[in-house]
């Protein structure tokens, strides 16, 4: 099927792309690396009279660390698989960089489009709820920034206005000692998650859990942010019984549906398998 006729504006200003935002509202949908937008439109399933095709705009291609980690809105997934500032320091994205798909899907889907699109199966915003980024927004005449955790809303629903355009996502510097994976269970290779689990762990000095994050992909109506799990762990030892509770606790937090993926139980078990086994590698690296 072919989408419905629209227009096409391809702004080469970020000012430029805020006005004909302003001036169609929501007619119009902002075109990234389109890997969610062109398939809805295809099926349509989405409609839109305007396209405005951001892929002009300078300086929002960009992985900039400069206290805190900030990419940009036209960032692909293979830039962050690529890079080696991200390999180095921020373990949970460059682990889920190649599971997301396929590569032709990762060379032109970006990590801030995808947040957009809030897709419940979508591996980014798990990783993002994990390490407690914010979503950068603009208007004409005005920044936001919005946490993850408050942005993603429901399914294919986020806190986004009509008029906005997320221009970048910031993630806080992780610290010197960190700890990250992100573990997904597909049916073939390139396929949604049938379950995914973000961990993000930052150290102190003497070994314990500063601050710790957990995201859930597949398992409710939108990506899940274990804030029980998280409490348990920060100040924590990772020894077998919290290692154990914590796992617990995440299968407790999932609100799976059964379906031609697995059962409602399965995907809890998967769960409570992938937090154990991704905080018993955490525990394991710092006996070393």
């Amino acid at each position: 099927m072919f989408p419905r006729s629209f227009d096409y504006l391809a702004p080469d200003s970020m000012d430029d792309a805020l006005a004909m935002l302003a001036e169609h509202g929501e007619d119009a949908k902002v075109l990234a690396g389109g890997q969610s937008l062109i398939p809805l439109m295809k099926l349509r399933f989405a409609a839109p009279d305007y396209i405005i095709d951001i892929n002009r705009i300078p300086d929002l291609g960009s992985i900039i660390e400069n206290g805190s980690l900030n990419v940009g809105a036209l960032v692909r997934t293979h830039d962050i698989e690529r890079s080696e500032l991200i390999k180095r320091r921020y373990p949970a994205m460059a682990a889920a960089a190649p599971l997301i798909s396929d590569p032709l899907v990762r060379n032109l889907g970006t990590v801030v489009g995808s947040l957009c699109h809030a897709d419940p199966q979508g591996d980014w915003a798990s990783v993002m709820l994990a390490m407690n980024a914010e979503i950068i927004c603009r208007t004409g005449d005005s920044h936001r920034r919005i946490p993850v955790a408050e942005f993603v809303q429901g399914p294919f629903t986020t806190s986004l206005e009509p008029n906005e355009i997320a221009t970048g996502v910031d993630i806080p510097d992780p610290g010197s000692d960190t700890y990250g994976t992100y573990m997904k269970l597909e049916r073939k290779v390139g396929d949604f998650a049938s379950v995914g689990v973000a961990v993000h762990l930052s150290f102190d000095d003497g070994g314990g859990v500063e601050r710790a994050g957990i995201g859930l992909t597949a398992v409710g109506p939108a990506n899940i942010k274990a804030t029980e799990a998280e409490r348990l762990l920060t100040g924590a030892e990772l020894d077998g019984g919290t290692i154990a509770r914590a796992a617990d606790l995440c299968a407790e937090a999932a609100n799976p549906h059964s379906d031609q993926r697995g059962s409602a139980e399965y995907k809890r078990a998967i769960v409570r398998v992938f937090v154990s086994r991704a905080l018993s590698a955490a525990a394991a690296g710092k006996a070393a």
